[in-house]
């Protein structure tokens, strides 16, 4: 009867244990952009499931998405708790009441972003842009180059003509000669080089972009987990580190996440692409509201957004 009652118990408390647990499990759920990440690798790779499993939290995926902006808008959807951008689209979307928090930053490499052409093109200078159609993603890196790039070499913004495409749309208008530029970031810009014969006009250091990559989070996963992001930004931090110490393996997961073969965009993807990843600190987030000015001061946003209240600072 003893030995029952305790069986009994001991069952009871197993049943507990397993529905307190099943409480505990977290579903963190990514969208993914394809693109030199160390998000990009550690999806490949496995490594984020297994590392966020010994935790209980759970991985899903969603996307590809061709850009920040359509995955920033399934994140105020809800449909996603975090996932990979730039911080000009950043900007745009938290100056549109967006709920989006920063929370690790990587700086763009110096040829990591910037404006091509065609190599059989006349246009041999950014003042040669003028009358010209220029590809650009809107509200995003590509309308943040160009307008740099015109201020820096004296043009007015309604002397090129905007043309307003997602980078995965480009690539056909680019070689068929329907746009005359194209204002892009990798891999997008290595691809360009290395498929679509075309030739770095200006960088973006040669503009004066302040221009970042980083990781986003919604609001209510930020507040309800942070310790989540803790764990994510430790994994993000290993494949930075093997990303380093092996550049053409880290390239060739990227140009394979894009239907791509060769090691001429793996070496490139590679070699440019592997930069810090580090917490938004004090600097980053001078930056990133540099950009906010910035696109205030041109009118691609109509208010001022207030960076450091969109920031979650972690421990280096």
């Amino acid at each position: 009867m003893k030995t029952t009652l305790i069986r009994g118990v001991v069952a009871a408390l197993l049943i507990c244990a397993g529905t307190a647990q099943a409480a505990e499990d977290i579903t963190l759920r990514i969208g993914f952009l394809r693109g030199p990440t160390d998000l990009a690798l550690a999806k490949e790779k496995g490594t984020l499931e297994k590392a966020l499993a010994a935790h209980h939290v759970k991985v899903e995926w969603a996307g590809p998405f061709s850009a920040a902006a359509p995955a920033y808008e399934a994140l105020n959807a809800g449909a996603i708790d975090l996932t990979t951008g730039s911080s000009t689209a950043f900007v745009t979307a938290i100056a549109a009441g967006l709920p989006l928090q920063f929370f690790a930053y990587q700086a763009m490499p110096a040829n990591g972003e910037g404006i091509v052409v065609r190599n059989e093109s006349h246009i041999a200078s950014l003042n040669d842009l003028r009358g010209k159609k220029v590809a650009v993603n809107k509200g995003g890196t590509g309308e943040y180059l160009l307008s740099r790039a015109l201020s820096s070499a004296g043009i007015p913004e309604d002397a090129v003509q905007k043309i307003y495409l997602s980078p995965s749309d480009t690539g056909t208008a680019f070689v068929g000669g329907h746009v005359d530029a194209w204002a892009i970031w990798d891999p997008f810009l290595s691809l360009a080089k290395q498929s679509y014969d075309a030739r770095l006009l200006a960088s973006g250091k040669q503009v004066g972009s302040e221009n970042a990559a980083g990781y986003f989070v919604s609001d209510a996963f930020a507040h309800a987990h942070p310790e989540v992001l803790t764990w994510f930004y430790g994994v993000l931090q290993q494949e930075n580190a093997w990303a380093k110490s092996h550049q053409l393996e880290a390239g060739k997961i990227w140009a394979k996440q894009m239907g791509q073969t060769g090691d001429g965009l793996a070496e490139q993807l590679g070699t440019v692409n592997t930069v810090p990843v580090t917490p938004v600190d004090a600097s980053a987030i001078a930056h990133i509201q540099h950009i906010a000015d910035w696109y205030l001061q041109q009118g691609i946003i109509k208010s001022k957004p207030d960076i450091a209240a969109h920031v979650i600072t972690l421990a280096p």
